[in-house]
């Protein structure tokens, strides 16, 4: 009997008294009590009459039970659906019903609105609090441990739903060797081994705080110091007795306006990791500035995991997400085409390799679309590779500005925003113009006193060709952004659709 998820990540913890979790409040759970409380999480599942392949949804707060029924659907077969915690009753609903989930797991306190959903679906409930409160939470303290159940890699292990921005989310299907592959993959490309404790402060509802953080640390057996959420003092606190940290760049924005964060601060870590949005240079040479580390930028998303990074070992350059991954294969094309673009050029990014996923849930179409037969996904990014192999993203296929029949990257003109005085960043979108198509308009944040629009223009103009200037610029304090940090463009589309109406 083979189960290579459970068996790789899960079953090595048997028996071993090592930390694993160290918790708030200084409670620490071994792998040998996190293996044993997995174990009969499954159990309950069983006993809640769950079957290998049918899904379980779950909107819960982060905790050690929260990733205990990871470990447990993994060992039993069932399809894990992990969901944001900031989504709706409505929301829920259509992932539930989409995903055809067999049990919808929330906490206790979600029960009276999200027990109708459940119903409608079809669905059981059971609620999970992070305190080891709630119905799940005594169904496994009474359940015997659930042996694991025979699985294949190439059997579903998660469904990692879309944002949706531009229609209905999709159910990215990603199978038990997805996850592996890149696991053993990120492991060995940063270095990770039994003696690193990781400060995961990430949710894990998404796939860098739960398949990449996660997996990698126990592909390599190392431990974790468990934060609820991020908070830049107790992240600080914990330096001291880890060695890596995985984030998105807000996180890096805030740690750098502590007073404290020195280099005796981080003299313990060996490893800053980030992903999820861009991160600013200005971000990389100030956090090496004043830590005498370099951030190391990675790139993937929900469909593939991670597909590019910067080298452990080597030159990790600001501004680019380094070079594809061992065993991932990446290639720049004209968008709409198979056809690569010269070196250098921008145009689509198109991956292939053990980590892209099966398909999107219940759409063929989509797939069809997005998935060639030959293996290549076709990612939505726009970027361009340089002739050291180092990918540079320069934003979404559908940020893509088109005006006077001119393409306009906006990253490209964010750059020279970005590298001004008074800007600490800016976001680039494009929105109707009578005459033009689309106008370009510039939102931008300041650093302190908002700079002289004037100032702005004659900056831009010496730098940009005339059809890449913004045509109006707008100050706001901040922008808007999803729980990992990216920048919600499809908001500012509709915030400043009337920019060019009169």
């Amino acid at each position: 009997m083979t189960n290579p998820l459970h068996d790789t990540l899960f079953a090595p913890q048997e028996g071993r008294e090592e930390a694993f979790l160290h918790l708030p409040g200084g409670d620490v759970m071994t792998h040998a009590a996190f293996a044993a409380r997995a174990a009969k999480m499954a159990g309950a599942l069983v006993g809640a009459g769950l079957k290998p392949g049918e899904r379980l949804a779950c909107q819960i707060a982060k905790s050690a039970d929260a990733l205990a029924l990871y470990a447990a659907c993994a060992r039993v077969g069932v399809v894990l659906l992990p969901l944001n915690t900031a989504y709706t009753a409505p929301e829920i609903a259509y992932f539930v019903q989409d995903a055809e989930a067999a049990l919808l797991v929330c906490g206790p306190g979600d029960a009276d609105v999200l027990g109708p959903v459940a119903d409608s679906a079809g669905a059981r409930l059971m609620t999970l609090g992070p305190d080891g409160d709630g119905t799940l939470a005594q169904a496994t303290d009474a359940a015997s441990p659930a042996s694991p159940v025979a699985r294949d890699g190439s059997d579903l292990a998660a469904f990692l739903y879309t944002s949706g921005t531009t229609g209905r989310s999709k159910g990215a299907m990603l199978s038990q060797d997805n996850l592996l592959s890149n696991a053993h993959t990120l492991a060995d490309a940063w270095r990770f081994t039994r003696d690193d404790t990781l400060i995961h402060a990430l949710p894990i509802f998404h796939t860098h705080g739960l398949f990449v953080a996660v997996n990698v640390t126990l592909t390599a057996g190392g431990s974790t110091i468990w934060l609820p959420k991020f908070d830049a003092a107790a992240v600080m606190a914990a330096m001291s007795k880890a060695t890596a940290m995985m984030g998105v760049p807000t996180f890096y924005t805030r740690l750098l306006a502590e007073d404290g964060l020195t280099r005796d601060a981080t003299r313990h870590m060996r490893l800053f990791v980030s992903g999820s949005a861009p991160m600013l240079p200005e971000t990389h040479r100030q956090w090496t500035d004043r830590t005498g580390h370099r951030i190391l930028e990675r790139y993937g998303m929900t469909e593939t995991n991670m597909n590019t990074s910067n080298p452990h070992d080597g030159d990790r350059r600001p501004g680019t997400v380094g070079l594809p991954l061992p065993g991932v294969e990446l290639r720049i094309c004209t968008p709409g085409t198979a056809d690569p673009v010269p070196l250098g050029e921008t145009g689509m990014i198109e991956v292939r390799g053990p980590n892209v996923f099966r398909g999107y849930w219940r759409m063929p179409e989509k797939t069809a679309a997005e998935l060639r037969p030959n293996g290549w996904f076709i990612t939505g990014d726009l970027g361009r590779q340089d002739a050291d192999g180092y990918v540079t993203i320069v934003g979404r296929d559908k940020d893509l500005v088109i005006s006077g029949g001119f393409n306009i990257y906006p990253r490209e003109v964010e750059e020279v925003l970005d590298g001004l005085p008074g800007v600490l960043e800016s976001a680039v979108i494009g929105v109707p113009h009578p005459d033009m198509g689309e106008g370009i308009v510039a939102v931008i944040v300041p650093d302190g006193t908002p700079p002289d629009e004037d100032t702005l223009r004659e900056a831009v103009a010496g730098r940009l060709a005339r059809f890449k200037q913004p045509r109006v610029y707008v100050v706001v304090s901040e922008l808007p952004r999803n729980t990992m940090g990216k920048v919600q463009k499809a908001e500012l589309r509709k915030v400043h659709a009337g920019a060019f109406a009169s």
